[in-house]
């Protein structure tokens, strides 16, 4: 059983008649009829994903959700399947339009001082604003890490909680998956934009991967190798290709 959240297109999302899908959906389909399993995916709010895990009511995570150190201690994680850069969403006449860096991206992984100097000429900006992320993800620790000594840096339980809020004035901008945003401004309008520069690496995580209890070392074992092969085979690719419009393969 794996269970995803259908709130966070094009990863995953909740068709109207209750049925999952996705890049992820679809991803898993063909990861599982590698693996030779039956699975069932199943939608699960994101902030008990987690602990739902480790109670064993379900099998595995595919639902957006990047490798982090702290996930670490308490999950395990397959081989990555999918990476995409992280930024800001901001209403196109809103207090925020002009923020510093827009097109550029960096790594806090591997290029740490040029994406602190970025970060900085964008707090410059922000000072004083309301940014929000949905809880407990890598975007609301970038923000908290980042942001919060200059602005008012607001949780949600979901990403569509916080696209509200955007739309209606009550936040100054969302922070978020680029993939997410991009899927966001194509559906609700061409009122949003996505400024300032984008990040990758350190606390925004190591890429998208399955999540899975630390006891569970043969699924692990199965999902890395069959993961492995769709990256091999240019699966991984023409789904990405297919959900996102580009390729999302980790690099």
């Amino acid at each position: 059983t794996i269970a995803s959240e259908g709130a966070y297109a094009p990863w995953n999302i909740l068709k109207p008649d209750g049925k999952l899908d996705g890049y992820e959906i679809d991803l898993a389909a063909d990861l599982c009829k590698r693996m030779k399993v039956e699975c069932k995916l199943v939608a699960t709010d994101w902030d008990g994903m987690i602990p739902a895990l480790q109670a064993g009511k379900f099998d595995a995570i595919m639902a957006g959700m990047n490798i982090t150190d702290k996930r670490r201690e308490t999950i395990a994680f397959s081989e990555a399947y999918g990476a995409t850069p992280n930024g800001f969403m901001v209403l196109k006449k809103g207090p925020l339009a002009a923020m510093p860096g827009t097109g550029e991206s960096y790594s806090l992984k591997t290029d740490e001082a040029k994406a602190l100097k970025a970060i900085d000429a964008m707090k410059a900006v922000a000072k004083g604003k309301a940014l929000g992320a949905q809880v407990s993800t890598t975007n609301s620790a970038f923000l908290d890490k980042y942001f919060k000594d200059v602005a008012t840096v607001r949780e949600y339980k979901t990403t569509e909680q916080h696209d509200l809020d955007l739309a209606a004035g009550r936040l100054d901008g969302t922070f978020a998956q680029m993939s997410y945003l991009r899927e966001t401004i194509k559906k609700m309008g061409d009122q949003y934009a996505i400024v300032g520069a984008t990040f990758t690496g350190g606390v925004l995580g190591e890429g998208v991967a399955v999540g899975l209890r630390k006891s569970d070392t043969a699924l692990k074992a199965s999902f890395d190798e069959a993961i492995k092969a769709a990256l091999a085979d240019g699966t991984v690719k023409a789904l990405s290709t297919k959900w996102f419009g580009f390729d999302i393969t980790p690099r």
